[in-house]
């Protein structure tokens, strides 16, 4: 919602009139409460209550203790456009609740705990904080990783051997240039997962051939009929987007494979701290720190836009990646890895982890009993851990789905999007509809409304 006129409580009134007016809000549609409102656009709860009352006052609203705030049921017509009159329609299917895999609930963001610690590390920071530091990363932070990762991953590794970087994408591109210095030819990646990052290994001169998934992760043995393959990409403790997690066969065999050929195991935990319905999946890194290649950031954790992540790295590359990062960003910004360092070390960052799986884990089961009650049809998988499961459909219904999603407002994609296979790699995926949806990201005001739009579209 975009505040327009000379005050946040005037701007919001004209916001709502105007989403009244055009029909963006139907007549009889519940607002959300003024508490969760004002959480999501930054502003004080006495500047919606005020709003909400004016517009009442005006005859566009509607409130009764116990039924909320509401669109009235007799309001001005939407203003249509006349046959002569300029045609405007950028915001047509502008989607409204954003799904999309990856994001988390950037409205829970611990905004004034990150600021305390900004405000510690910043006192703290000697003069040489300022200046041109190590291109690993400021010793505070590669420190304190050290420790979380250690007891909450499983991951082995002093602080020596990390390295921060911009990012999974960031620290991904770093070992590809890595990898072709080394002269390796191949990484494989599963046949399920984000085209982003196969784009960006072929990007560096590497082949991505796939390996087969299915409900116990990777098929780690395909590996040894891959020729040129000089490392693959995981996502073990949760596979992106499926949600299956690597079976405990597998990931022997995945490190056997990595000791037998001199290869590497790239480790993406992009979100191992949110598991639900079983005990936690630890690091693969922690079987082989030599052989494994373990990345990690607070995109999901905390949010994308910090731009923080690490990878820990086996002794042997070392001297490589720092090498790679100073040949491109060579600095990522001290204040921020201060500002992490403090947040770990202060127990802040447990406490918000804590404090989102449990808000995810209510989300998602909200998710499944909706389901259960509206679609019984619909198969809920891969939702043991994470941010998104997995909603299968009937088959030959998947495009018209995500379209039809899509004028609801409601931004998501099929599981096809995400899917990989090549035609000499000597297997086919089986045929598989199904959406792939993040429960996680809607803010608390927009969740009721996204979950209403997902059921009004399902088969």
């Amino acid at each position: 919602m975009e505040l327009r006129g000379p005050g946040l409580r005037a701007g919001l009134a004209d916001a709502l009139r105007e989403a009244v007016r055009t029909g963006r809000l139907a007549p009889g549609s519940r607002l959300p409460a003024s508490r969760s409102l004002a959480a999501d656009l930054g502003v004080s709860r006495n500047t919606v209550v005020e709003s909400y009352a004016e517009l009442v006052a005006e005859g566009w609203l509607t409130a009764q203790q116990g039924s909320g705030t509401r669109v009235a049921t007799r309001v001005p017509e939407p203003h249509r456009v006349t046959p002569d009159a300029p045609r405007s329609r950028p915001d047509e299917h502008r989607p409204r609740y954003g799904v999309w895999t990856g994001a988390p609930d950037l409205a829970n963001f611990p905004r004034t705990q990150w600021l305390t610690a900004a405000r510690r590390a910043l006192t703290a920071a000697p003069y040489e904080a300022f200046g041109y530091g190590d291109a690993r990363g400021r010793t505070e932070l590669r420190a304190a990783l050290a420790d979380y990762l250690a007891r909450a991953r499983g991951v082995c590794a002093g602080p020596e051997r990390i390295v921060i970087c911009s990012g999974f994408h960031h620290g991904l591109a770093l070992m590809a240039r890595a990898l072709r210095v080394r002269r390796a030819g191949a990484v494989a990646v599963e046949a399920y997962g984000l085209g982003l990052y196969r784009d960006l290994l072929r990007n560096a001169g590497l082949h991505t051939p796939p390996l087969y998934v299915d409900e116990h992760g990777g098929r780690i043995d395909d590996l040894a009929r891959l020729p040129g393959v000089g490392a693959v990409l995981l996502t073990p403790a949760h596979q992106y987007p499926t949600g299956v997690a690597l079976c405990p066969e597998r990931r022997t065999a995945a490190v056997d494979w990595a000791r037998a050929t001199g290869g590497l195991i790239l480790e993406d935990d992009y979100d191992g701290e949110f598991r639900y319905d079983r005990q936690p999946v630890g690091a693969l890194q922690g079987l082989d720190p030599q052989r494994v290649v373990y990345f990690g950031s607070v995109s999901k954790s905390l949010a994308p836009g910090l731009r923080l992540g690490w990878t820990v790295l086996p002794e042997e590359l070392i001297r490589e990646i720092v090498t790679a990062k100073g040949h491109g960003d060579y600095m990522t910004s001290a204040l921020e890895q201060l500002t992490l360092a403090e947040f770990i070390a202060s127990g802040a960052y447990d406490r918000h982890v804590r404090s989102m799986r449990l808000r995810y884990r209510r989300r998602r089961d909200q998710l499944v009993e909706v389901l259960r009650q509206r679609a019984p049809g619909i198969r809920v998988t891969g939702m043991a851990a994470g941010l998104q499961t997995v909603l299968e459909l009937p088959r030959g219904t998947e495009s018209s789905v995500v379209q039809a999603a899509a004028r609801q407002g409601l931004a998501i994609r099929g599981l096809t999007q995400f899917r990989y296979e090549t035609e000499d790699c000597g297997w086919q995926l089986p045929e598989r509809d199904a959406l792939v949806f993040n429960y996680a990201a809607p803010s608390a005001s927009a969740w009721s409304s996204a979950l209403d739009a997902l059921c009004t579209v399902l088969p």
